[in-house]
């Protein structure tokens, strides 16, 4: 049996799609940061089947809560200290983003103006599609592979 220890103070991102967790960390950009993390793959879960699980112990403010929301609203995120659940968030859609996913459109004005911040609006909350404030270029968040991350 895997047994991972609690974190005294952080975050557990919880009911990640299985298979999910690498690609979080990476947007998350948690390999940038002096932080300890569990990644649990293809964990058991009544509800999903199978799942992810990301334990990272650093302080929550350093979570960006509007990638993840993107990524996928079904997150639970579960805010640790000193060892207990003291909070859990709930994630929706942001209205816009800012600074954290880079258009793909080559003719795109940021694409030149490197000082120019990368924003996006949400244009359809159903579908979670976002669109480029400069271009219009469409992001819809299920294509998340083929978008850089800033």
């Amino acid at each position: 049996m895997l047994n991972v220890g609690k974190i005294e103070e952080g975050f557990v991102l919880d009911h990640i799609k299985a298979g999910q967790s690498l690609s979080i960390y990476h947007h998350l950009q948690l390999d940038t940061r002096d932080c300890t993390v569990a990644m649990i793959m293809n964990a058991k879960s009544d509800k999903m089947g199978k799942k992810d699980i990301l334990k990272v112990e650093c302080d929550i403010e350093d979570l960006n809560l509007d990638v993840l929301a993107v990524i996928d609203c079904n997150i639970t995120v579960n805010v640790i200290k000193d060892g207990e659940i003291v909070q859990k968030k709930e994630l929706t859609l942001p209205k816009e983003i800012q600074r954290v996913f880079k258009c793909k459109n080559p003719r795109c004005i940021t694409s030149i103006e490197q000082e120019l911040p990368h924003i996006f609006f949400l244009s359809d909350e159903q579908k979670g599609l976002y669109r480029c404030k400069y271009c219009e270029e469409k992001f819809d968040k299920r294509s998340l592979g083929s978008v850089k991350i800033l």
